[in-house]
């Protein structure tokens, strides 16, 4: 009877805080539509600090709203779908949840990507260019969301015994399958790639080159028309390697500096950290998996049976990834100072990567050094002095 009490009035709260953030926001949303904020000051460690705050608060909403749907709007929604077939009921509840949550978030997400960003000078894209962007998203979301729950469900209800074994067996090719499907199909839906030409283009070939990834494609992206920060990535396994420079970088930083970034970048590729990442991944799903079954099973329901069985075991999971985060976060940190160290034997040029960090940490209005809990509960990077003085030292 007292759990039972319990359990109300935390659902009595989650409800509450989510309904009232939502409101919140909204009214800051409204607000701004009539009267855009003014501009603030570039200030890293205040945005930083805000940046942290909205990280912690999107946590818990994200515990209170995962937790709304497995323990109170899962059932009734599953009697509403059960005029259809078995085998839609997941993909459409899924693609429902994905829809509401959105139109819920929508106001929050308003004020804390596009208002922030704009206010503080990282962006001066329009709010039509930011709503337009969500919209696709969202129907990726519906779309790989629907696929995947049905996959899954079928699995769960046609193999019940081993289909946790199964499916952590099946995450490696998974993961390999959406690092060559993301930059191919999903990425160009929301920035265009173009080849990169020119002196800079050969310099970044020449280097590809001496680490067997000469072939890559080269590619510049106009990430300006989201934001001003800048940024490269090395992406896609099994012959679709891409090399991906921001027109934020490439039109900001000198050759040399560029072409530490890239080497950065690059030693991800040489070191196989997308493997690296695939293994950590399936890693944590396992312990995820089985550790939110056990939970689930304990409260008397069988994912793969229903509805609310599947998304007690997604909230289950959701709190295993928090404690799981600190570690997987350590790894990601491990990763990154292995590849700037690989940049620095690459290039030899040391000082372009200290003045590439410099430049980095003020386009992108980062700290240079976050709070030491902050670092340890939730970046995946090191912090850019520990980063520079590593350089330096060398």
């Amino acid at each position: 009877m007292a759990s039972g009490r319990l359990g109300r009035a935390l659902l009595g709260a989650a409800a509450g805080f989510t309904l009232a953030y939502a409101a919140v926001r909204a009214a800051e949303a409204l607000a701004d539509r009539r009267a855009p904020a003014p501009p603030r000051e570039r200030n890293p460690q205040r945005y930083g600090a805000t940046r942290r705050a909205l990280t912690l608060i999107g946590f818990a909403r994200s515990v209170a709203g995962v937790g709304l749907w497995a323990f109170a709007l899962a059932e009734p929604v599953e009697r509403a779908l059960r005029p259809l077939p078995r085998a839609l009921r997941l993909p459409v509840f899924t693609a429902f949840v994905s829809v509401v949550d959105t139109l819920r978030e929508w106001p929050s997400d308003y004020v804390e990507e596009y208002v922030l960003e704009r206010v503080v000078g990282n962006s001066e894209r329009s709010a039509d260019s930011w709503a337009r962007d969500r919209l696709k998203g969202l129907g990726v979301a519906v779309v790989a969301g629907s696929i995947f729950s049905a996959l899954a469900d079928q699995l769960m209800h046609r193999s019940p015994r081993h289909w946790p074994w199964i499916a952590i067996a099946a995450t490696p090719p998974l993961l390999a399958f959406v690092s060559v499907v993301v930059p191919t199909f999903v990425m160009p839906l929301f920035n265009k790639y173009v080849p990169l030409e020119g002196e800079l283009e050969q310099r970044i070939r020449a280097l590809a080159a001496r680490y067997g990834v000469g072939n890559a494609q080269i590619l510049r992206f106009d990430m300006s028309r989201q934001t001003k920060k800048a940024n490269a990535f090395v992406t896609g396994v099994f012959g679709t390697e891409r090399i991906a420079l921001a027109d934020t970088l490439v039109e900001a930083f000198p050759a040399d500096e560029t072409l530490f970034v890239v080497a950065h970048e690059l030693g991800h590729y040489v070191r196989r950290d997308p493997w690296v990442g695939i293994a950590v991944g399936t890693l944590a799903l396992a312990t995820t998996l089985l550790g939110a079954l056990g939970a689930t099973r304990r409260g008397g329901l069988q994912p793969g049976d229903g509805i609310p069985g599947t998304m007690r075991l997604a909230f289950y999971g959701m709190l295993l990834q928090f404690v799981l985060m600190p570690g997987t976060n350590a790894i990601s940190r491990a990763i990154e100072r292995r590849a700037d160290r690989f940049a620095l034997a690459a290039t030899g040029d040391g000082p372009s990567g200290v003045r590439a960090f410099q430049r980095l940490r003020d386009q992108n209005l980062a700290e240079e050094e976050p709070p030491r809990w902050a670092e340890l509960l939730l970046s995946s990077h090191p912090s850019i002095r520990s980063r520079i003085a590593a350089l330096e030292e060398a």
